[in-house]
């Protein structure tokens, strides 16, 4: 399964303002070069992270972005599939693409559900504040500094 760059991006934008200290405002700008991502790029992904309540927004001269909720109520499963559009790994997985002959007594359907299911529930299993516990190290390679502890 591979999922879309769009949705390692989101995932890079809330490990990157999970790992700001509190209530620390990041810009789009700070972001994009960070991970030397095209600003009109980012600017559609923090559009459907705030849309899904993960990122708040603040406008004007002191803006930026910022977690809306605590990391550890992020959850990795639900950004990925609000990010990803199509878990449709072959076309019998669409009722309005399916046009294999096989399909109605085919085995491999189930079999890719079942994989598609426990590819899914391993991102379930983990949160926000689990794959930024390295909080530290993340600052460090981002580039982010900051002299109080985290939290």
């Amino acid at each position: 399964m591979r999922l879309k760059k769009y949705t390692d991006y989101a995932l890079r934008v809330l490990i990157y303002t999970a790992s700001k200290p509190e209530n620390t405002l990041s810009s789009k700008k700070e972001i994009s070069d960070v991970f030397d991502i095209s600003l009109n790029h980012l600017a559609k992904i923090v559009h459907e992270l705030q849309k899904a309540g993960y990122i708040e927004t603040i406008r004007g001269r002191n803006g930026g972005l910022r977690l809306a909720t605590a990391p550890a109520s992020i959850n990795i499963g639900a950004v990925v599939r609000l990010m990803e559009d199509d878990f449709n790994l072959f076309e019998c997985f669409s009722c309005e693409t399916d046009y294999c002959v096989i399909s109605p007594v085919c085995k491999l359907k189930g079999i890719t559900g079942q994989a598609l299911r426990e590819f899914l529930r391993v991102f379930d299993s983990y949160t926000l504040a689990d794959i930024t516990e390295n909080n530290k190290e993340l600052q460090h390679i981002l580039g982010i500094g900051y002299d109080s502890p985290t939290s």
